[in-house]
């Protein structure tokens, strides 16, 4: 008993930290989202869909574009450090594909504004080399700008991913492989990417989840409408101080990231089997 009871402090601090700052903000936003004046109600959806209705359906699109880019990416970049037969090119991508990792969302924001802009440095290179003329430029500070701030800060961290589990492979099968003439390109995709499925998948749903809770990286470079759930969350309370609607839009996120949450939970499960 003595032990048990040990075991139970241990683990209290962290079960309390849990509680506090997790289970019981989470069940107020649930509750709050019903609260219609004194009473209990579907209001606050019913607005949310009647003004946002546009933005879930830009949010659900730019999360899910952005994901099948990253999975793309994830799988090229870890296919040629597993198969690649440039010690040099493999190297250097491996040094050089982890930093995106360490920049935070807001200043991957900043960087992209000022690099994406009408005005902006790529603009500026691409007409210093000719390539366009000032007229010709055209900004990406819309969806596009957002699809590529994603997709350039979460495929490193699938990619980190993607390229253990590739590396833990058995080489055999892939050597096997090439002495019977297949290209790499087919042994990416008919050997490689099937053994490490799950570990691909866990990694998008993990960004999937983490591109969902953006919110400055609409804000910075989307300033226009449609644009993501987490601006409208963040508008509705500071220009309003309306927090039931704002906390229906938070539950509707919450449904949305249910179904790919469910998908790693079991991906967990399996794993922990």
């Amino acid at each position: 008993m003595q032990k048990r009871l040990f075991a139970v402090l241990l683990v209290l601090p962290a079960l309390v930290m849990i509680v506090l700052f997790f289970i019981v903000p989470l069940f107020a936003s649930i509750v709050g989202a019903f609260e219609v004046g004194d009473t209990l109600g579907f209001g606050n959806f019913s607005k949310s869909f009647e003004l946002y209705l546009n933005d879930m359906i830009f949010t659900l699109v730019i999360v899910a574009v952005s994901t099948t880019l990253i999975c793309f990416f994830a799988i090229a970049i870890g296919g040629y450090l597993t198969l690649g037969e440039n010690p040099r090119a493999v190297a250097l991508l491996r040094w050089l594909y982890r930093w995106p990792m360490f920049i935070p969302f807001i200043v991957v924001g900043q960087v992209l504004r000022t690099f994406l802009a009408k005005n902006g440095l790529m603009n500026n290179i691409l007409v210093s080399l000719g390539i366009l003329t000032p007229l010709q430029t055209v900004g990406f500070l819309d969806w596009r700008g957002i699809v590529i701030a994603f997709v350039w800060k979460q495929t490193p961290f699938v990619t980190l991913l993607v390229a253990g589990a590739m590396a833990s492979l058995d080489r055999s099968t892939i050597e096997a492989a090439r002495n019977l003439g297949a290209s790499r390109l087919r042994i990416l995709i008919e050997i490689v990417v099937p053994q490490i499925a799950s570990t691909l998948l866990v990694g998008l749903i993990l960004s999937f989840v983490t591109m969902m809770s953006v919110l400055s990286v609409p804000l910075m470079i989307n300033a226009q409408s449609p644009t993501m759930l987490t601006a409208d969350i963040a508008f509705r309370i500071n220009a309003h101080g309306d927090y039931g609607v704002a906390n229906a839009l938070g539950m509707i996120s919450l449904l949305l990231t249910a179904g790919v949450a469910l998908i790693y939970l079991r991906e967990s499960m399996k794993e922990r089997a």
